[in-house]
């Protein structure tokens, strides 16, 4: 039996004989193979341990803390993940490292830049926690869920606010036109769309702030958190951001042993030295099925501890992020765009007609309808109908007759 273990230093693996042991048990087995004393160790299988920053926030996880507990009580089988938090030093077992230029050896140009791509795992994200509007994120994952029962990749765009002090608030998600199959996710970006959906952003007084995409279920049991390929297209769309917050965010379906199944939301940043990695062009782009999909291969060795490697464990590049949610100040009811079954203007029509008791402004204080509004308005208005939802202001009574004359044409 193989368990994954989670730490500040990656993902590593454990071999347990018998899966019928104790939590004191395990503690020992990750003494004798990960070379961490058992006095040092902090288990759970949250893996909000690892954004612990003090003894006290570590007391909170309790889930593995009797060490007469049996695993096998916990739904710990082969292939779970447990998450270590523990403090000082290690050694981490490696092949002895002999320097560039020792013994004689010449040092050439591209070793000498290789020596200064030192990956390394980076502590601290630059945004502190990231916090989804409860609606736009259940409107994404029953989607997923229940349409496409994550049997192919989905994912978004997502917008929202940043705060001074670092904390991301994501208020909506943009859907663009995409095709997802078990292992890729393919974005059709439509530039045009793209322009419309920023111009509703700024009037609510948001930003793109992230991206959001689905694993599939053949997912849940690899052996990695993203795959190269996710990693890839993350840190892509991260460059492409000039937003030092900027979140990932990842939605899968883990299914349990009993055959229960739960949707969990993991947010995590790409590190600073993945996305200067893929600006300067280290990535090697094609990925080939010969290669463990847990790593990604450099075009030239990086150093990873005492190694040169081109290699590298996914993990290395991700920063974990702290999630919470809230109510948003706008509402996801209304279809979202670019999915299986078109957006029509009856959609429209009953949509205000289920909100006609309410005031006009309030009716229309939804993203994706200012968005499906955008067919049929000039590119500056929507952003002013947007303004209006931003200050819940009364929308002026021409727009309100062309938006009906849509709803009702």
């Amino acid at each position: 039996m193989m368990l994954r273990v989670r730490s500040r230093d990656g993902l590593e693996r454990v071999t347990i004989d018998n899966p019928n042991i104790t939590i004191s048990q395990l503690k020992t087995l990750i003494q004798n193979q990960l070379n961490i004393p058992v006095h040092n160790q902090t288990l759970s299988t949250n893996q909000n341990l690892l954004l612990s920053k003090s003894p006290s926030d570590l007391s909170k996880f309790t889930d593995m803390s009797n060490p007469n507990t049996l695993l096998s009580s916990l739904s710990i089988a082969h292939g779970s993940m447990v998450f270590l938090a523990y403090d000082g030093e290690r050694s981490i077992p490696g092949p002895v490292f002999s320097p560039a230029g020792s013994f004689g050896k010449k040092m050439t140009m591209d070793d000498l830049i290789a020596k200064q791509m030192r990956v390394s795992r980076q502590e601290n994200p630059h945004c502190e926690s990231v916090s989804f509007d409860r609606d736009c994120a259940n409107v994404f994952q029953q989607y997923v869920n229940e349409t496409l029962a994550f049997a192919v990749k989905r994912g978004g765009f997502m917008y929202g606010i940043v705060s001074d002090d670092g904390k991301v608030e994501v208020n909506f998600i943009y859907e663009p036109p995409q095709q997802g199959t078990e292992d890729n996710l393919m974005l059709f970006r439509d530039p045009h769309e793209e322009k419309l959906v920023d111009g509703i952003a700024i009037g609510l007084g948001m930003r793109r702030v992230g991206f959001i995409f689905t694993q599939t279920i053949t997912q849940d049991k690899k052996d990695y958190t993203l795959s190269n390929k996710e990693v890839l297209q993350a840190a892509e769309l991260h460059a492409e951001s000039d937003l030092k917050e900027w979140v990932t965010a990842v939605v899968k379906l883990e299914v349990s042993e009993d055959g229960g199944a739960d949707v969990h939301f993991e947010a995590f940043q790409m590190s600073d030295m993945c996305i200067r990695l893929f600006k300067e062009d280290w990535f090697e782009k094609e990925i080939g099925d010969d290669l463990d999909p847990k790593l990604s291969r450099m075009k030239k060795d990086v150093v990873v501890g005492v190694k040169d490697i081109r290699e590298v464990d996914n993990d290395f590049f991700l920063v974990v992020v702290k999630i919470l949610d809230h109510q948003g100040p706008i509402s996801s009811s209304f279809p979202v765009e670019n999915r299986i079954i078109e957006v029509t203007k009856r959609a429209l029509k009953n949509h205000l007609d289920r909100l006609k008791n309410l005031p006009f402004v309030k009716r229309i204080s939804d993203f994706h309808l200012l968005l499906f509004l955008g067919r049929f308005l000039d590119l500056s208005d929507v952003p002013a109908l947007a303004e209006c939802v931003l200050t819940q202001t009364a929308v002026p009574e021409g727009y309100q007759l062309i938006i009906e004359s849509v709803a009702n044409s």
